[in-house]
């Protein structure tokens, strides 16, 4: 498990420095360096399981609500066919927009919750 949290890392940190140019940065980059803390305190064999708990509630919070939002991750799947997420970096629509954020979430949801299971 400790290379996956190095994984995550990596991953989240560069995640948060790609935030700069988002729409909301000041909510992705506070996101994403909170989960790369998560798995640090992982990798030091601390497991705080309030901050588990926030952290999920949060993630779970966000995702359903990104899920069930006007031009949402369900409006993306009915409305618009479920078109490609990644023909271009540019998120011109809303609803590729939240589909993506939604992703982010469920990877950062994914982190805690292996770390917290394993604890």
């Amino acid at each position: 498990m400790k290379w996956v949290n190095y994984i995550f890392i990596v991953l989240f940190i560069l995640s948060a420095a790609l935030q700069y140019n988002d729409p909301d940065p000041y909510v992705w980059i506070p996101l994403y360096l909170w989960g790369a803390w998560l798995c640090r305190l992982a990798l030091k064999k601390k497991f705080p399981p309030l901050l588990y708990l926030i952290s999920a509630l949060v993630y779970i919070g966000y995702a359903l609500y990104l899920f069930l939002a006007t031009n949402g991750v369900l409006s993306w799947i009915q409305d618009h066919d479920a078109e490609s997420l990644v023909t271009s970096m540019k998120a011109t629509k809303p609803w590729i927009e939240q589909s993506r954020e939604f992703g982010g979430l469920l990877i950062l949801l994914l982190s805690a919750g292996l770390n917290w299971m394993r604890k």
